[in-house]
C-alpha cells in the first residue's frame, strides 16, 4: 500500500506524495544508538520494538508528558520522526518498523513550504483564516520550514493561489484550484472525530450551529455524548451524531440528534447503508 503514517498538521495516514514532501525534517549526525539501531532493522527487515532489548537493555527515559518510556521506544520514535524508519504494521496496537523503500524528493524550501501549505489548505477548504494558520503552526513539527507560515499564506493570497472571502465576519481561505461541489451527495456519513470535516471545531460550530467535542477524554459523568461519539453528516447538514459499539456480540448504533431525527424514507435508507459500511469495515479489520 503507498500510504503510510506520520504527523502533518495531525498524526495519521498520508499518501507517500505527501510523505515525501514532509523529509528531511533534519539532516544532524546520527548518533552511535541510532545508527546500530538502524543496522538492527535492516538486518531483521521488520522489527517489533522489545526485539531491541537483547541488544540495549530496558532503560527508561522521561517522555514529554511526565511519564517514562523504554529508551529504545524513544529512539524509533526519533528515526520515524526523521523519516529513517517507517510503521511498517501493528501487532495489538505496537508500531512494527522497517526501513523505507522510498525516499523524499530534492526540493526547494520554499517550494516545498508552498505545497505543504497548499496541501493542508485543500485537505481542510474552506478553512477559516485562524484555523489555517492553527493548522500550519501545528505542522511545523512536521516540516521546520513552515514556522514562517503566515508570511507564506499571504504571499499565496498575494499570488492568488489562495483564494478568500468573508462570512459572517470570519474570513475564509482555499486553494483557488478547488473545485467547488454545488449539489451535496444524498448519503449518511459516519465522521471520525478527526475527520478534516470535524477537525476544525471553530468551522463545525459556525457551519452547524452547536458545539461538537471529542469527549473520550472527559470524565463519563460529564459526557453529553458518549465515548467515541462521531458526527452525523447528513447531505451536507452535520444533524447529530452516533456511539458504535457491541452488546451480546451485536454491533450497535445509536444515533443523537441535535434538532431531531429527519422523517423520510429516504434519509432511514442510508442511514442503514452506512450501518453496513460500518459494519463491514469493522468486520474486515477483525478478519
Amino acid at each position: 500500500m503507498n500510504i503510510e503514517e506520520d504527523f502533518l498538521y495531525a498524526y495519521g495516514f498520508m499518501p507517500q506524495s505527501t510523505w515525501r514532501l514532509l523529509h528531511p525534517r533534519t539532516e544532524t549526525k546520527l548518533t552511535p544508538e541510532e545508527e546500530q539501531i538502524l543496522r538492527i532493522v535492516l538486518a531483521h527487515g521488520k522489527l517489533h520494538p522489545r526485539e531491541l532489548e537483547a541488544y540495549l537493555g530496558r532503560k527508561r527515559e522521561l517522555n514529554a508528558w511526565g511519564g517514562y518510556s523504554k529508551s529504545t521506544t524513544r529512539v524509533l520514535q526519533r528515526l520515524h520522526y526523521r523519516g529513517l524508519l517507517r510503521i511498517a504494521s501493528r501487532e495489538n496496537g505496537v508500531r512494527l518498523y522497517e526501513l523505507p523503500a522510498r525516499q523524499y524528493e530534492q526540493m526547494e524550501p520554499d517550494e516545498r513550504v508552498r505545497k505543504l501549505i497548499l496541501l493542508i489548505a485543500r485537505v481542510l477548504a474552506p478553512s477559516p483564516d485562524l484555523s489555517l494558520r492553527m493548522a500550519i503552526r501545528f505542522a511545523a513539527h512536521a516540516s521546520p520550514g513552515l514556522r514562517k507560515g503566515s508570511t507564506h499564506i499571504a504571499k499565496l493570497i498575494d499570488s492568488g493561489e489562495l483564494v478568500q472571502t468573508t462570512v459572517d465576519g470570519i474570513r475564509y481561505v482555499w486553494p483557488a484550484s478547488r473545485a467547488a461541489q454545488t449539489k451535496p451527495a444524498t448519503t449518511v456519513r459516519f465522521l471520525a472525530p478527526f475527520d478534516p470535516i470535524v477537525w476544525d471545531r471553530r468551522r463545525f460550530e459556525h457551519l452547524w450551529g452547536w458545539p461538537y467535542r471529542f469527549e473520550a477524554y472527559t470524565p463519563a459523568a460529564k459526557r453529553k455524548r458518549g465515548y467515541y461519539a462521531m458526527p452525523l453528516l447528513w447531505r451536507d447538514e452535520m444533524i447529530g451524531w452516533v456511539n458504535v459499539f457491541t452488546r451480546d456480540h451485536e454491533l450497535r448504533i445509536e444515533p443523537g440528534f441535535v434538532n431531531g431525527q429527519p422523517k423520510t424514507k429516504e434519509f432511514r435508507r442510508e442511514l442503514e447503508a452506512e450501518v453496513e459500511r460500518f459494519r463491514g469495515f469493522l468486520d474486515a479489520n477483525n478478519s
